[in-house]
């Protein structure tokens, strides 16, 4: 079986002398209306109704902000916490590190608390 060889494309170039390489985009590409997409009588729902985006519930997310800034305050308290526990049991005062451990896991206890606050929410 012999293939026969296609011709070679034209070369297009924006002005071209050759007239069909110059017709509009609609007559080119016939299959593209100018309503494709929002005129296109298959599409019944242009996509989620109003008020989406926005919180349905502004009482729960007020809750949810409050706990996370809670939560949020916590954490860095025990950071700083621990970066003076380590440093004080590193120079070699116990005493204080002991209290800094203490408070570590009072903090932690407090995130325990928070997270058992409301388990509906989860």
């Amino acid at each position: 079986m012999s293939e026969t060889p296609l011709p070679p494309r034209p070369e297009y170039r924006p002005g071209s002398a050759q007239p069909r390489l110059n017709r509009p985009v609609r007559e080119r590409y016939p299959q593209i209306r100018s309503t494709s997409g929002y005129g296109d009588p298959r599409i019944r729902n242009t996509g989620p109704g109003p008020g989406a985006g926005t919180d349905q519930e502004p009482e729960r997310s007020s809750r949810l902000n409050a706990r996370l800034t809670l939560a949020l305050t916590v954490v860095i308290g025990q950071l700083w916490a621990l970066t003076v526990t380590v440093n004080e049991w590193m120079k070699g005062n116990t005493g204080t590190a002991w209290w800094g451990a203490g408070f570590l896991i009072l903090s932690f206890l407090v995130v325990i608390g928070l997270w058992l606050l409301d388990p509906k929410d989860r």
